[in-house]
C-alpha cells in the first residue's frame, strides 16, 4: 500500500514528503507492534533500551549520562526511566564512591532475565518486519536511512 493510500491523500506529494511521511508512518507501525509485545513486561520501549543499554555494560555501572547519550530516543527523561525500573527491581541505583554528585546504575538479574526472555520474541519482531526484504535490500536501506538521516548535520 503506498504512503497516499495509507493517509487517503488524493493530492500529488513530492518524494521528498512522501519519504518523511513514510519513515514517520513506518516508524508507528513498528512502534505499535513492538509496544504489544513488551506489554507483558509492563516496559515501555524506553525503559526496555535503558535495560539493553545496561545489559551491554557486560556488569559495569553505567551513570545518568553514559545512559542519556546512548538512548535512542535523546529527549527521554532518564531519571524517570531509571526511577521506574528501580520500582520493578530491574536496575539498582547507587551513589558513586568517588564522586559524590555521580549516580551509577546496574541491571539486576531480574533485569537481565526479562532481557533473555524478550530476546527471541524480539528478534522475531525484527525478522518479521525485514521477511520481504532481501539482504541486499536491507543493507541498503541501512545505508540510505544513515545518508538521509546525516544530511541534517
Amino acid at each position: 500500500m503506498t504512503i497516499e493510500e495509507v493517509i487517503k491523500s488524493t493530492v500529488k506529494m513530492d518524494n521528498a514528503k512522501k519519504v518523511i511521511l513514510n519513515i514517520m508512518y513506518t516508524q508507528n507501525v513498528i512502534q505499535d507492534h513492538f509496544n504489544e509485545l513488551i506489554k507483558p513486561y509492563d516496559l515501555s520501549g524506553e525503559q526496555y533500551n535503558v535495560l539493553r543499554i545496561l545489559r551491554g555494560q557486560k556488569g559495569n555501572p553505567a551513570n545518568m549520562c553514559v545512559i542519556q547519550e546512548r538512548m535512542l530516543a535523546k529527549t527521554s527523561n532518564t531519571t524517570r526511566l531509571v526511577d521506574k525500573l528501580l520500582l520493578k527491581d530491574f536496575v539498582t541505583r547507587n551513589v558513586c564512591p568517588g564522586n559524590r554528585r555521580k549516580i551509577e546504575v546496574l541491571i539486576t538479574q531480574k533485569g537481565l532475565d526479562v532481557l533473555k526472555e524478550l530476546d527471541p520474541k524480539v528478534d522475531e519482531h525484527e525478522r518479521s518486519f525485514a521477511k520481504n526484504i532481501s539482504q541486499e535490500e536491507l543493507e541498503l536501506l541501512n545505508t540510505l536511512l544513515e545518508k538521509y538521516r546525516t544530511q541534517q548535520n
